[in-house]
């Protein structure tokens, strides 16, 4: 029967990218295809999303613009080119996006104090747009309320009360984020071969900063001073920077302060892009025998099994594999209360670090090809023990995408084959065709931040 042990293993380095996927005005004008046929099966004769820089996945998707200091809006009717809503600065930066839409400056979206001189009624601006008295309106925010049994609330708007009472002047009002969100056939949750490559790109750079983090950070740094590593380069951040040690490293969200790095403490260090998030947590140590006496089992009490459950995990997923199949793997082996298992073991992901979660307890949704996914599984102990952390993503590809990537991405899909061989020779984990690693990290897994150069594997 396999174990987890810890052994010695060098993760190689897989290239960082030199070629940055970019999608084209094509594919924005097939999405808002998509996106009317989506609105026609949900009797939808309109559809408003709302995005702002914190939320911007949805009007990001669909038209390639994404909001900076302003909110924004665009407007989606069958007969008529989509309308782009901006403020005084968005206005003209939305030139730069792929996407096929009209642009209308609305300065009340613009940041208070800016001029208001040429501002209109919102009500003269969405009927140029294409909206009409008595129609049946969608309005697609960032999310929605939906109970622990998944029914979602059509009537619950997470948007700006101004727009969700000017829209309800024009007819009748839904929520409708799950035309995009939905883990079942969600727009953003089937992903084309070049949203793919793009998330390939954003994954390989996260994780190369977290892989050059953990070989640089030395006792007697400040967290700042560690940060450094990370190497960022400019490319948009999908979360602030986490990263902490000592007494917050429980928290796991806190960011870098001007204290020192010390040795024998936890460390936790997280970064995400657009498309990709990678975290990883430990402790600034060479070995066991550094750690408080009482912990010194912290391997084979919480990594092993940790790493044993991310192992079935990746073992598990594939295409037609239900969600409740892959919690049900993961929470065979950590379901005691010790390991604090409090999220979804794993979930979507896109331009936002998580869309929805098909991976829960007697989920009977099922993956399916296109979809990109997180492995998130987070240990909350509350003790000593403090946690540990694979986070990394990866896509789900059948045979035909598989052949579309391969083809037109040709960087991208050596750094995957590399991974998965990476994978099964160096860590015994056997991955199913259909499964393509995004991250340069390869689910490796160091326990003491000191020692880079011994990690889980199974044996």
């Amino acid at each position: 029967m396999r174990q987890a042990v810890l052994t010695d293993i060098e993760l190689p380095d897989f290239g960082d990218p030199v070629f940055e996927p970019v999608l084209g005005r094509a594919i924005y004008e097939n999405r808002i295809q998509r996106l009317r046929q989506r609105m026609a099966e949900h009797g939808l004769e309109a559809l408003v999303i709302f995005g702002d820089r914190e939320h911007v996945a949805n009007i990001s998707w669909a038209s390639g613009y994404d909001p900076r200091f302003e909110e924004a809006l665009l407007v989606v009717t069958p007969n008529r080119a989509p309308t782009l809503f901006a403020g005084n600065e968005g206005y003209p930066y939305a030139e730069t996006a792929s996407g096929t839409f009209e642009r209308v400056l609305w300065q009340p979206l613009s940041l208070m104090g800016q001029p208001r001189d040429k501002t209109r009624a919102l009500p003269d601006l969405l009927r140029e747009a294409g909206l009409k008295p008595g129609m049946s309106i969608g309005l697609a925010g960032w999310k929605g309320y939906e109970t622990e049994d998944g029914t979602f609330d059509p009537h619950w708007f997470e948007t700006p009360h101004y727009l969700v009472q000017t829209l309800k002047g024009f007819g009748s009002l839904t929520n409708a984020a799950l035309l995009f969100m939905n883990p079942e056939g969600g727009l953003r949750v089937i992903n084309e071969a070049d949203q793919i490559a793009c998330f390939e790109y954003s994954a390989t750079k996260t994780s190369s900063a977290i892989r050059r983090f953990i070989l640089g950070v030395k006792p007697g740094m400040t967290e700042h001073e560690a940060c450094r590593n990370l190497a960022l380069d400019g490319s948009m951040l999908s979360i602030h920077v986490n990263m902490c040690s000592g007494p917050r490293a429980k928290y796991g969200l806190p960011s870098p302060t001007t204290k020192l790095i010390e040795r024998g403490e936890p460390i936790v260090v997280g970064h995400g892009l657009m498309g990709a998030l990678n975290c990883r947590a430990g402790f600034m140590v060479e070995s066991a025998d550094e750690l408080p006496e009482a912990i010194r089992d912290y391997v084979n009490k919480l990594v092993a099994p940790y790493f044993d459950a991310a192992v079935a995990w990746y073992e598990t997923i594939g295409i037609g594999v239900a969600g409740g199949e892959i919690y049900d793997a993961v929470m065979s082996r950590l379901a005691d209360p010790f390991f604090g298992i409090g999220l979804n073991p794993g979930h979507l992901i896109h331009m936002d670090e998580w869309v929805h979660s098909p991976i829960k307890a007697g989920s009977r949704k099922t993956l399916v090809s296109g979809m990109a996914l997180q492995c998130d599984i987070i240990p909350a102990t509350g003790t000593e023990y403090f946690t540990s952390n694979i986070e990394d993503g990866i896509a789900l590809a059948d045979e035909a995408l598989r052949a579309d990537l391969k083809s037109r991405y040709p960087e991208a899909w050596g750094r995957i084959e590399a991974r998965r061989a990476f994978m099964k020779a160096k860590l015994g984990i056997k991955l199913k065709p259909e499964v393509l690693p995004l991250s340069n990290l390869a689910a490796w897994l160091p326990p003491f931040w000191m020692s880079p150069g011994k990690a889980m594997a199974m044996r």
